[in-house]
């Protein structure tokens, strides 16, 4: 059998370089499938819940956008762990968050479900946008500072002899 690169490929998907190869088969594209149905099915809850819409659907995806969206915050800015441990730090956050937002907001009387959701979304994007800035930051923190105008560093090695 032969991939796309002209490597002979193992049983086990490998290339015979050792390299590895994509998955074959249906089910490759089902993670981008199912993260585009959960961000369709979000959005649809955000703008039925602020369109204050009559419809059944409202309230089972106004509840997957509260969740969804600050626990896809909060797991961009958790790359470091495992995928599962990533997942359950990521929902347990995201439900501290709503419930955060629902104190607030019952504790000052403005509560609404429009403001809730605007809350969320508003808590979302800046947990994002943070994460978003310390990972640029951490990126540009190894380079010199001569390399950012294409000045080159010589560093001399002491020697031992």
């Amino acid at each position: 059998m032969r991939s796309s690169t002209g490597n002979r490929s193992t049983a086990d998907g490998s290339t015979a370089d050792g390299e590895g190869a994509e998955r074959a088969g249906p089910g490759r594209d089902l993670p981008a499938l199912l993260a585009g149905a959960a961000a369709g099915t979000a959005a649809c809850g955000a703008l039925l819940a602020l369109t204050d819409s009559g419809s059944p659907l409202r309230g089972p995806c106004a509840l997957f956008f509260l969740l969804a969206a600050p626990a896809l915050a909060i797991a961009m800015a958790l790359r470091g762990l495992d995928p599962f441990g990533r997942l359950i730090a990521a929902l347990a956050g995201a439900v501290a968050l709503d419930m955060l937002v629902a104190q607030a907001m019952l504790t000052v009387h403005r509560w609404s479900v429009t403001g809730g959701i605007v809350a969320v979304t508003v808590l979302s994007l800046l947990i994002l946008l943070a994460t978003w800035v310390r990972q640029g930051a951490g990126s540009r923190e190894g380079t010199p500072e001569g390399s950012k105008t294409g000045q080159s560093f010589v560093t001399a090695k002491p020697t031992d002899s």
